[in-house]
């Protein structure tokens, strides 16, 4: 894309922190957050903070989830069964629904601009970046907040290690993480490209690594981090390894380890490098690759505004 995308905010709420916030202070209204889940106020609150140090209001606000608002969606199945479909409240139906946090952050901000929500398994946070930097670079928003969420339960904790998802090595986690992106404002960092790939062989992930850099005017020796989805799956180690080994002389940073494995967790290797860009010296240019499943696979390239080359 020809505009360039800075990245002027970032927030995170996230498994390292040795608390959760004191969401009183960003959603004051005690009745609305009564009724919100606990995934809808981290995600809120992750937005809210994100926007705090913002001149002005998001021209748009793209959110992104793998799973949704699971907690409300339990209790709305629960009553459901335990009431036999009868004298069923509501509310945690309408709380349930995918876009809950992307309505709730519009209301509270009290913005009327375009609002989307992407709920696309593994790639639903890449997808709402690339909506919200087409939106740049069509001038349609001078300025985009996105955002992905994802809470974990014991339900859902339960049904995913049956299904297999957490075996062999790898952790459960959760998490909201959101940005702020703007045509106009500069910052250190620049989200300078993202790429897909669906069900690639192992084998053809250099090729495709290659091809991605070479978009965007740059080689593999350009690449000063690389930011890697490995959390310790033995399933998934192949294709992880790929890719390190073809970086044989870049530092690699890991971080599943510490947050858990979830469907929106490039999310937080984004907000990681975006606080590495912007120490005094980070690197030039970092590269972000995580798989979900080995199904879908996902490049970031961040640089440093310094450094930009086009």
């Amino acid at each position: 894309m020809k505009e360039t995308v800075y990245i002027t905010g970032a927030s995170s709420i996230n498994p390292l922190s040795l608390q959760e916030p004191d969401y009183k202070l960003y959603i004051t209204d005690p009745a609305a957050r009564r009724r919100m889940s606990r995934a809808v106020k981290m995600g809120v609150t992750a937005a809210l903070q994100c926007l705090s140090g913002a001149g002005e209001m998001p021209g748009a606000i793209i959110t992104a989830t793998g799973l949704g608002c699971l907690s409300d969606t339990e209790k709305f199945l629960r009553n459901l069964i335990e009431n036999k479909e009868e004298l069923l409240n509501p509310t945690p139906f309408i709380q349930s629904t995918f876009n809950t946090v992307g309505s709730q952050i519009a209301m509270l901000t009290k913005n009327r601009a375009y609002n989307n929500t992407y709920v696309h398994r593994g790639i639903s946070f890449e997808n709402a970046l690339l909506d919200g930097m087409m939106m740049l670079a069509g001038g349609e928003a001078e300025n985009v907040l996105v955002g992905s969420y994802e809470e974990l339960t014991a339900t859902s904790f339960d049904i995913q290690s049956r299904l297999g998802f957490f075996r062999k090595g790898g952790k459960s986690g959760e998490g909201a993480q959101f940005f702020l992106l703007s045509a106009k404002e500069k910052s250190p960092c620049i989200l300078r490209d993202l790429a897909f790939a669906f069900r690639p062989a192992p084998d053809e992930l250099p090729e495709k690594t290659a091809a991605f850099l070479l978009k965007n005017k740059l080689l593999k020796t350009d690449i000063d981090m690389l930011i890697s989805g490995d959390g310790g799956n033995e399933e998934e180690f192949t294709c992880y390894d790929k890719i390190e080994k073809n970086f044989p002389e870049t530092p690699v940073v890991k971080y599943k380890h510490l947050t858990g494995d979830y469907q929106t967790v490039s999310s937080f290797a984004l907000w990681l490098g975006v606080q590495i860009m912007g120490k005094a010296d980070s690197p030039k240019r970092i590269l972000i690759y995580n798989h979900f499943r080995n199904i879908n696979h996902t490049f970031i390239l961040l640089e440093n505004s310094l450094h930009h080359t086009i």
